[in-house]
Parts: C-alpha cells; sequence; structure tokens
C-alpha cells in the first residue's frame, strides 16, 4: 500500500483525487516508449522488466481518497494506493503532480475567499503570469474550485463551464483619439425605435456631469470618450468603463458616467467599472460618491451602486486593507499572486510505502511531524456538538469504525504524553474508494460539485481553525492500536 499525504501543515488544502472520467486504466507502454527505456537505461538491465512494462495494467490496484474539495490537515492521506510495488511506484511522480499544485492553487483561492468575505466578487485573471497554458489552465480551475466566481481564461470557461468575465484593455482605450473614429455611430433603444447618434447624445451627457462634478470637460479625453462610445454601441448590455488610462476623476469617471447616462437614456444600464492603478480604496470612495451624486442629480436609482472592480497586483494584505479601510469595491481581480502562489510557491506532498506483504513499514527520520504513519488505515473526521470537526483520527484498517457518542481513547501526534478521551457527536469516514480492478467505482464529482463541496468543509470549520493569522492547530490523532504499533516499530529501528 501506498499512502499520499502531508498537506499544510496544520492548515486546509483541497486535494483533486482523480482527473478524468472512464470505466477503465491500463498502463501500457507504447513500443516507442519501452525503445526509449532501453536507449536510456543500464544495458544490463533484464528483458523481464521490459516485458513486464508491456503488460502492466491497472486492473490490481485500488485507489481511495478523500472526495475531491475535501480540507485535509497535515499528516493526513489525502490519497492511498494499494496494489503490486512496481505499478504504485510507477505511479508517484503522475499522482504527485496532479495533487501538488491543484491542492496548493486551490487553498491558496481558498484563503483569498476567506479574507475577501462571502459577498466579494472574485475573479482570476492570472494567465499573463501563470507557468505555461497548461499551469494557467490549472490555475483557473482550481481557483474556482477554491471559491473564484469568474475567470479572465476565455478557454478555462469553455473547457470547464467556469463562468467568464472581463473588461476593456488600456491597450483599446488608447487606440482611439477622438469621436470621428466611432464606427458605427447609432444605437436603437433598448424599447425600439429611431436610432441614435450616441457620440453626440455622450458628448451632452458630458457636458451636464462635469457641470455636476465641477471639473472642466477640455480635461476629458475625447479618445477616451470614443473607446466607451464604440464598447457601449457594441455592448450596451455589457458597459463597463475601465477608469485609470488617463486620469480617472478628470477623465475617465466622467466619461464613463456620460456613456452610462446616454445608456440609460435610450433603456440600458452599465455593468461596472474597473481600476487598474493607484490607491484602489481611497479612488473606491471617491467613485461610490460621485456615482451616487451622478444617481440622485439625474434621477437614475441604480446608478449610485454600479459594481466597481479592482485588479494590480493584488495579495492577501491588499484584501486585508479593504476589509480595515472600509473600501467599495465589489469585485476583485487576482492574478500574479493566486497563480504563482508567492507565499509558498510548492506543496510538499509525499508519496510513502506504508505496507509490503501485509507487513507495515515505518520511515524514521530526525524530525517526528515527518515520520510516516505506518499500517493499513482507515480516516475519521470527529465533529463536536456545534457540528465543527475538532480532530482526524487514523486507525488500522480492520478496527472497528468509531461511533457517534463513543468515548475513544487516542493519541494526539505532535503531542508527548498521556493518551487523551474524546467522544464525538458525529463521525465521518474521510475516504471513499474511487478505483478498484481497472475500473471507476464511484461517479466522479463535476467541478461546480466539487466547489460546492469545498465551500462547504471551509464553512464547517470552526473559527478558530479557518482563520488565516495564527490559526489553533488542528489536532490529527491515532488510536491506541495504532500508536502501539508505531512505537513497537520506532523501537525496532533504533
Amino acid at each position: 500500500q501506498e499512502s499520499l499525504g502531508q498537506a499544510l501543515g496544520g492548515q486546509g488544502a483541497w486535494g483533486s483525487a482523480l482527473q478524468g472520467t472512464g470505466t477503465r486504466a491500463e498502463l501500457l507502454p507504447a513500443c516507442a516508449d519501452i525503445a526509449y527505456l532501453r536507449s536510456v537505461l543500464p544495458s544490463t538491465t533484464e528483458d523481464a522488466f521490459f516485458d513486464y512494462l508491456c503488460t502492466v495494467d491497472a486492473s490490481e490496484v485500488t485507489v481511495s481518497s478523500v472526495p475531491e474539495g475535501s480540507v485535509v490537515f497535515s499528516r493526513v492521506p489525502l490519497l492511498q494506493v494499494k496494489g503490486p510495488l512496481l505499478v504504485v511506484q510507477l505511479l508517484e511522480t503522475t499522482l504527485l503532480c496532479l495533487v501538488n499544485y491543484a491542492s496548493l492553487v486551490s487553498t491558496n483561492a481558498a484563503r483569498f475567499r476567506l479574507l475577501a468575505g462571502p459577498e466579494m466578487k472574485l475573479m482570476e485573471m492570472g494567465l499573463r503570469r501563470a507557468q505555461g497554458p497548461d499551469g494557467g489552465l490549472s490555475a483557473s480551475k482550481y481557483s474556482y474550485i477554491g471559491g473564484f466566481d469568474y475567470t479572465s481564461n476565455v478557454l478555462a470557461g469553455k473547457l470547464y463551464g467556469i463562468p467568464v468575465r472581463g473588461t476593456i484593455a488600456h491597450s483599446f482605450i488608447m487606440s482611439f483619439t477622438s469621436l470621428t473614429e466611432v464606427q458605427p455611430r447609432v444605437l436603437s433603444p433598448l424599447a425600439g425605435g429611431e436610432p441614435v447618434d450616441l457620440p453626440a447624445l455622450a458628448q451632452s451627457w458630458l457636458q451636464r456631469v462635469c457641470e455636476l462634478l465641477q471639473t472642466p470637460p477640455e480635461k476629458a479625453s475625447h479618445g477616451e470618450l470614443a473607446a466607451f462610445v464604440s464598447y457601449a454601441i457594441t455592448f450596451p448590455r455589457d458597459f463597463q468603463g475601465l477608469l485609470d488610462t488617463y486620469c480617472v476623476m478628470r477623465s475617465g469617471l466622467p466619461n464613463f458616467c456620460a456613456v452610462a447616462l446616454a445608456l440609460h437614456q435610450l433603456g440600458y444600464r452599465a455593468i461596472g467599472v474597473r481600476l487598474d492603478s493607484g490607491d484602489l480604496v481611497q479612488q473606491s470612495k471617491e467613485i461610490r460618491r460621485v456615482l451616487r451624486a451622478c444617481g440622485a442629480h439625474f434621477q437614475v436609482p441604480w446608478f449610485g451602486s454600479i459594481p466597481i472592480a479592482v485588479s494590480n497586483d493584488i495579495s492577501e494584505q491588499s484584501l486585508e486593507d479593504f476589509v480595515r479601510e472600509g473600501s467599495e469595491i465589489n469585485m476583485i481581480g487576482v492574478g500574479t499572486n493566486l497563480v504563482t502562489c508567492p507565499l509558498q510557491p510548492s506543496l510538499g506532498c509525499v508519496y510513502k510505502l506504508v505496507e509490503v506483504n501485509g507487513s507495515p513499514c515505518l520511515k524514521l527520520t530526525e524530525e517526528e511531524e515527518k515520520m510516516t504513519i505506518p499500517g493499513t488505515k482507515a480516516i475519521y473526521r470527529l465533529y463536536d456538538a456545534a457540528g465543527h470537526p475538532f480532530m482526524d483520527l487514523m486507525t488500522l484498517e480492520d478496527e472497528p469504525s468509531p461511533s457517534a457518542g463513543q468515548e475513544l481513547v487516542v493519541h494526539v501526534l505532535g503531542r508527548r504524553g498521556e493518551a487523551t478521551k474524546v467522544t464525538p457527536s458525529a463521525v465521518e469516514p474521510l475516504h471513499r474508494t474511487y478505483f478498484r480492478d481497472g475500473q471507476v467505482c464511484e461517479a466522479l464529482p463535476s467541478l461546480p460539485e466539487v466547489r460546492s463541496h469545498a465551500q462547504a468543509s471551509l464553512g464547517l470549520l470552526s473559527p478558530a481553525h479557518r482563520r488565516l493569522r495564527e490559526p489553533q492547530p488542528y489536532p490529527v490523532a491515532v488510536t491506541e492500536r495504532l500508536h502501539l504499533l508505531l512505537t513497537e516499530l520506532r523501537q525496532a529501528r533504533q
């Protein structure tokens, strides 16, 4: 048996248990693969080894894991693999590659979600900073699992069904110089009727907006206004403005308000603005003030609640600042600090042998937290009366399952001393068998189902365990029998 574990130390990790669908998996290398292996392995390698590779398949492999999207704590196996030693060794690198980055990005995304709160909309926009197109697709998928609402990666939207969002680019705005460049120029009212010259209508509204804001209309960029008008004619139901190409308060915001009010006159409603530089909190407050003033003065009630989106190297610290300073931000786009995970660039999941031919194995080390837990195990999550998980318990596979209301004698890993007695109000088996006898034996969840499970798992954690700053360590324990086995093997090898 192989055990894949070691999530984030003391924190949660959201793992990808199995990828893809199907009813049978085979590990049959192509002839070209065998030929390549012959060319790089020592010439003394026996022919029987290559013959074995040509016949090996997955029919003797069993895989169990926590459900995708589950919160997993340090030293609790994410995934267990049973089968012939050579086969499970061949799977090591593939499984670690699939699990590590997926769990890391999902965890990072979940941290952003926890900091932002449930109401804030989060958009993943890290494709330009991701480690190649494959890394970009993975980041989009696992950010969504971790709690993000949207992605700017259109291919991820196509392949995985993730909602896509985006805004005008600075380059689009800078490509216009005057309203004479707007083609076509007319837009029909939403309710029908004669088409209206939108550039002229927006210009008239710009005069009224600038008069209200007491800002000179000549300070507003004509090219920016032309870009906004051109975008509004093309997407009248989805108009949004990027405000900081030139000057937010003297140009971007007045131009946006002018076009949005012109659209309103024709029956349409603008959907938002975005900032990409400067003091985002202070600017959001100033923008909200102006939007409310325009809404009140021009008697457009919804205008004051137009969503404000921000980007610009957003980090966890940025989100904490937004909350602390009371911003007016409604949507946050996160790129670099989400997909590259700078606070922890890699996740150290490991794949360790814990049993061979029915005999438990133990890897000794000077650092106790890196010592493996021997034997074939079952994993349970224990809940308190409030419905929060308070401990994960590892038992030997042949031990009776713990049950609700039963007093348990356990040994908490990392704590030296006497055993502890606990009585759970509810008990949940963590592992399910997904692959047996060459077949997927349990239906794999859809991406929205994984995302929902991840958010529900996070929601069950107690505030003390869920907080990101100095969380209370989550205890992982073993039963008395497993503790004795661990002690015996440790003493035998010292």
